[in-house]
């Protein structure tokens, strides 16, 4: 795992954050909590790979 994916993690929290408040401001509720929830499927998607990756790797050590 390479320290790059904690910061694209990041950076897609910024941008859904500062997304959010500003269609809060704007009256768009309903558009903002759609953003917020496509960046969490995105970041999602993401880390379900490398849990992936590490029960791939832990059955290997194992032997399962």
């Amino acid at each position: 795992m390479d320290i790059s994916v904690v910061f694209q993690i990041a950076a897609v929290g910024i941008l859904v954050a500062v997304l959010n408040l500003v269609l809060q401001r704007a009256g768009r509720e309903e558009q903002a909590m759609m953003t917020t929830l496509a960046g969490l499927l995105v970041v999602l998607f993401w880390v379900i790979q490398y849990i992936s990756e590490l029960f791939e790797s832990v059955q290997a050590v194992f032997n399962l």
